[in-house]
């Protein structure tokens, strides 16, 4: 029997999403933190994945996390910093893996200090828009990147 390495996943949520149920639900959605990780880690068990869930208010939290992590690939809506953190910007660049950026609305329909990312340029590529399924959407460009860099 053959001993399969998983690919393991780390999903970083930034402030205001660890209770996304009770945001503007024209925006994101009703449904609540868990059962996003439950969808997300329900999608990774098929995809013979182990997913970890990092949330924080803090942007010093979020940065160590990024600079900590021993996962093949990073997952990170970096709620409101995606607009203004050149500190995490810049952890993401120091990072070593694939850093998938996701967003559950679509930020270039929203206001315009929100359709700005200083974290995209440095990031393997961007999701925004397709609500919680971004999530499952990184996922498998994660694994897609992944697999392209073998």
């Amino acid at each position: 029997m053959e001993n399969k390495i998983k690919t393991k996943i780390l999903i970083i949520n930034g402030p205001n999403l660890k209770n996304i149920e009770k945001r503007d639900n024209k925006i994101y959605g009703s449904n609540t933190t868990e059962e996003l990780e439950k969808m997300i880690d329900s999608e990774c068990r098929k995809l013979n994945c182990e997913v970890t869930f990092f949330q924080s208010e803090y942007e010093g939290a979020i940065i160590e996390k990024i600079h900590n992590t021993k996962d093949d690939f990073i997952i990170l809506n970096a709620g409101a910093y995606t607009h203004y953190s050149i500190a995490i910007r810049d952890s993401i660049e120091m990072c070593q893996i694939p850093v998938i950026e996701v967003h559950i609305s679509n930020i270039y329909a929203r206001e315009e200090f929100r359709q700005k990312s200083v974290l995209s340029p440095v990031c393997s590529g961007t999701i925004t828009g397709f609500g919680i399924y971004g999530y499952i959407m990184a996922i498998y460009a994660g694994l897609d990147k992944l697999r392209k860099e073998k």
